[in-house]
């Protein structure tokens, strides 16, 4: 069983800056596959970042060049550093894990999730 608890949401004001934070529990963190997805009110849940265990990245086409997603296996803990934030930001963001090292766009290849963090963006 892996635990996902998700930290450093909040308001910022557009082209601020956040890093979002997600600490797992369990021995296996660095074997896993981790990512990050988001849900804005009246959306469904998309695709934002992932990282394999080795560090390789994915992200979406909305976010890149502006978003980084890193590991520190160590810590068990995965980061997003969102810079140039937009209005169209705003969403839930929740970090998760599969249970396979390499990454995955796709929401039904994560088998953990976490509980969400706010991201709210003001124009």
């Amino acid at each position: 069983q892996v635990q996902l608890v998700e930290s450093g949401g909040g308001l910022v004001q557009a082209g601020g800056s956040l890093r979002l934070s997600c600490a797992a529990s369990g021995r296996t963190f660095s074997s896993y596959a981790m990512g990050w997805f988001r849900q804005a009110p009246g959306k469904e849940r998309e695709f934002v970042a992932a990282v394999s265990w080795s560090g390789s990245t994915a992200y979406a086409d909305s976010v890149k060049g502006r978003f980084t997603i890193s590991r520190d296996n160590a810590k068990n803990t995965m980061y997003l550093q969102m810079n140039s934030l937009e209005p169209e930001d705003t969403a839930v963001y929740y970090c998760a894990a599969r249970t396979f090292p390499a990454n995955s766009v796709y929401m039904r290849h994560y088998a953990y999730w976490g509980q969400g963090t706010q991201v709210t963006v003001s124009s």
